[in-house]
């Protein structure tokens, strides 16, 4: 694994990307990029909303937020950490402006995804979207609608912090999860062979704005991808495990602005309800801040701590499971192309790819996410459409999605021929 190269700090310097400006309070910049690969049948949109701050001019935000200059001993060397720029909303934004701005940018991101797939909105049967901090309940029925996809489309919502997305894509391939398990419809079998949109979509700018954690406020920054697959058609399940560990010590705290009974049942830490008709809400447990506040992280040193072991571990029994899969489907040899690693900080990556490396496990575990910064649930889809341009039919790929809670999702999949 080694950091991208890139002319530009700024995502917005990109060549071929929708830009533009929402007319909320002196306007906040947008950027999206398109992609597709007619050739496996997805595509899909990725892109940011908010001023990019460089590492170099990121303390400018950051005092302001704070309300004082940051400390230099609570400086993090972010490009060590495989960051160069990330994206802020103004501070002064009311509730009404960022509900609207949300919409607004969720509506986008839809929309712009069924045009990258050369889909009708009309056609659109399910949308599982990630998010970590949903700005309402029904904030995924409001976009969905604003996108023109229909009221009878399956909305599923996962706030499983930075693993949303990636759970949100086992779920809509999986039908053994446990989470499909519990429901009286089962999500992967009722999306067999449909259309649906898979992605996160991150404010994470409003999230963090009620923190005064250092770390936070230098690592996170808005985004969203959003993909459009076909399951069972132009993505094929392979091989795939869920896994959670509470995190006691709350290395990781985030605040739950969704609901959740905060019950454990048996070490299953993750609420699956249905709140309406065609919507499903897949809500993870989290060690909350006792202050209320909306996050408190430990160092980057703690985050390799939290991650590193059960992941590894994760992606060794899924590595197990797919080389027992091909030997059953006669395919024994065949290699993953290319590994979609959540993008949590580089140092966490560079381990466990040391660590898989000393099983024996080598895969390509590219670093894509430089000029975003640690988007959280946005950041697999991200990385999966940058790659997206290189892929053949039939290759397979390893999707490895984990977040605060802790939770983690890694899948093998097969692309469309």
């Amino acid at each position: 694994m080694t950091l991208e190269v890139t002319k530009s700090e700024s995502f917005y310097d990109r060549p071929n990307l929708t830009k533009g400006v929402i007319e909320i309070g002196a306007g906040i910049p947008f950027g999206m990029e398109p992609v597709s690969n007619p050739s496996v049948g997805i595509g899909g949109v990725y892109g940011t909303w908010g001023e990019s701050f460089s590492n170099d001019n990121l303390h400018f935000f950051i005092e302001e937020r704070l309300g004082h200059p940051l400390p230099t001993n609570e400086k993090l060397n972010l490009s060590d950490l495989g960051f160069r720029s990330r994206h802020h909303i103004p501070l002064n934004l009311t509730p009404q402006e960022h509900a609207k701005l949300e919409i607004e940018v969720g509506a986008k991101f839809l929309s712009e995804a069924i045009r990258a797939c050369n889909w009708n909105p009309s056609e659109v049967a399910g949308v599982l979207i990630g998010m970590s901090a949903p700005l309402s309940p029904d904030y995924l029925n409001q976009i969905s609608k604003a996108a023109g996809i229909p009221d009878s489309a399956l909305k599923v919502a996962t706030h499983k912090a930075c693993d949303g997305s990636t759970s949100s894509l086992h779920l809509a391939l999986n039908p053994t999860l446990p989470e499909n398990l519990q429901l009286n419809q089962n999500i992967a079998e009722s999306l067999y062979g449909k259309k649906v949109l898979v992605g996160g979509i991150e404010g994470l700018s409003r999230f963090v704005g009620s923190s005064h954690d250092a770390n936070a406020l230098q690592l996170f920054g808005n985004a969203a991808g959003v993909v459009g697959v076909i399951p069972g058609k132009t993505m094929k399940f392979i091989a795939g495990k869920s896994h959670e560990a509470f995190d006691e010590d709350g290395v990781l705290q985030v605040q739950m602005y969704y609901p959740h009974s905060k019950q454990k049942a048996d070490g299953y830490n993750v609420d699956v309800t249905e709140p309406s008709a065609n919507n499903i809400r897949v809500a993870g447990l989290m060690h909350e801040p006792h202050d209320g506040s909306s996050i408190a992280m430990a160092g980057p040193m703690g985050m390799v701590k939290l991650f590193v072991r059960t992941g590894v571990q994760v992606v060794r029994d899924v590595y197990a499971a797919y080389q027992t899969r091909l030997e059953e489907l006669g395919m024994a040899g065949k290699s993953f192309a290319v590994a979609i690693v959540h993008h949590a900080n580089y140092k966490i990556n560079k381990l466990k790819e040391k660590h898989l490396q000393n099983d024996g496990i080598v895969l390509p575990m590219p670093w894509l996410l430089s000029d975003f910064g640690n988007v959280s649930a946005a950041s697999n889809m991200i990385a999966f459409l940058r790659e997206l341009p290189k892929l053949q039919p039939l290759d397979h790929i390893l999707i490895d999605g984990f977040g605060a809670g802790t939770y983690y999702d890694t899948l093998a999949v097969e692309l469309g021929g």
